[in-house]
């Protein structure tokens, strides 16, 4: 008996060994960091702490982290070119990262949905449909150029980034008012809410870790990165009465359909207006990952 309780313990101990040893070092904290082409110096105590607090919290959520970096190398082809177009910087990207974890489908408890998870007032002030039928909160393209309106105002009203990537998590009235009464001119300085302070580093977090994955301990291969689907788009400006038929007559399934097309949100679609539609429909083979040629947005995902 004496044997079996000391071989137990050499199994578990032996164990221990190699999980410490397998487990990473805490992450290096650079002294500054470049975030939309402004230099962020972390050498004051506070804004150190508060970006090792979120950076180590974030490398070591494998899972989310993980799924991040596999759905941008999917979305980011789609959403950068309109960053671009809108003259948004690039990093703003990892705003809707941190957001949904790149998921179309992500619903919040508040009810603030999709990529970038706008509320259904805010989505309407931006130009986006919101009803039973169609709610395009969930068409990521659709979404991104809301947020990008979105940003660009809170940026021409604050004049810096991390203010209006605060006012994006806290509201716009809420950030111009705590500037206000507490005399400072950066969310930086301001004294907020949890949620709210930790949001800006949050969002310097995934920037670091995505620019530099393998450096946090996450190591892809091309062939784990999700691929963008390949689609025709086909117009549908009347009304239609069951996707469901719809689908198949266009080659497909009501499932693939949905997946495509997230902001469709019925079975039907009245379109009493004759609004016009674009609605994915996958090519020939798409939706085979052995048939897809695999593409990667950024490199240094993977090794």
């Amino acid at each position: 008996m004496k044997t079996i309780y000391t071989l137990i313990s050499a199994i578990l101990l032996g164990s221990s060994m190699v999980f410490a040893q397998q487990s990473a070092p805490n992450p290096s904290i650079p002294g500054k960091i470049t975030f939309a082409g402004q230099t962020v110096n972390l050498d004051r105590a506070d804004m150190y702490e508060r970006f090792d607090r979120e950076l180590t919290s974030m490398a070591y959520t494998h899972g989310n982290t993980l799924l991040t970096i596999k759905r941008a190398n999917k979305y980011f082809p789609l959403m950068s070119p309109i960053l671009k177009r809108h003259g948004v910087p690039q990093d703003l990207l990892y705003l809707a990262c941190i957001e949904s974890h790149l998921d179309t489908r992500a619903v919040s408890p508040a009810k603030a949905a999709g990529i970038w998870q706008f509320m259904p007032a805010t989505a309407k002030q931006y130009g986006l449909e919101v009803n039973e039928y169609v709610d395009e909160r969930f068409h990521p393209e659709k979404a991104t150029e809301a947020a990008c309106k979105l940003l660009k105002s809170m940026k021409n009203r604050f004049g810096n980034w991390e203010s209006a990537a605060a006012a994006y998590n806290a509201g716009s009235a809420r950030i111009a008012r705590d500037l206000e009464s507490q005399g400072v001119n950066t969310a930086f300085d301001l004294y907020l809410p949890e949620e709210t302070s930790r949001y800006m580093f949050r969002l310097f977090s995934m920037k670091e870790i995505m620019e530099n994955p393998a450096g946090y301990g996450f190591r892809l291969t091309s062939d784990q990165l999700y691929q963008p689907i390949e689609c025709n788009t086909v117009t549908v400006s009347g009304p239609v009465e069951d996707w469901q038929k719809w689908a198949h007559d266009h080659g497909t399934n009501y499932m693939t359909l949905r997946d495509l097309n997230p902001w469709i949100r019925a079975k039907s679609l009245p379109n009493k207006t004759g609004k016009t539609y674009q609605v994915l429909v996958p090519k020939k083979n798409a939706m085979s990952r052995s048939a897809q040629t695999k593409k990667v947005f950024n490199p240094a995902w993977t090794h």
